[in-house]
């Protein structure tokens, strides 16, 4: 089973996930989706994944957040999916994805339970 993490190198928690995966033998796939976001048909399927409303995946401290006005509770989720393409920033992190299954590296531990 191939093991992705979404990961953001500057991120501590991010760092703390991936470090934790190789601890359990696990070497995953990484996407840096800073430099390489998702598409959007992508992340639609980690949302789903997560099973989250994208609202849910969303940083919402970040500046882009609310320079985007995307506290409007009136958004489609297509419109939140397609911002947070275009400002990776503002998805959550990290995210491990492992078989159909995925989680929020928050704490770390989280990704546990999903890990082959």
């Amino acid at each position: 089973m191939t093991v992705t993490i979404y990961h953001n190198p500057r991120c501590s928690k991010s760092r703390q996930t991936l470090a934790l995966l190789r601890e359990h033998g696990i070497e995953p796939d990484i996407v840096e989706y800073l430099k390489t976001p998702p598409a959007a048909s992508e992340l639609k399927r980690i949302i789903d994944q997560l099973g989250l409303s994208p609202r849910q995946l969303m940083r919402t401290g970040e500046a882009e957040y609310k320079a985007n006005g995307l506290a409007d509770e009136s958004l489609s989720d297509q419109t939140l999916i397609e911002a947070m393409c275009n400002h990776p920033r503002l998805i959550q992190r990290p995210i491990v994805i492992a078989g159909h299954q995925a989680r929020i590296g928050r704490p770390p531990e989280s990704v546990l339970d999903i890990l082959p």
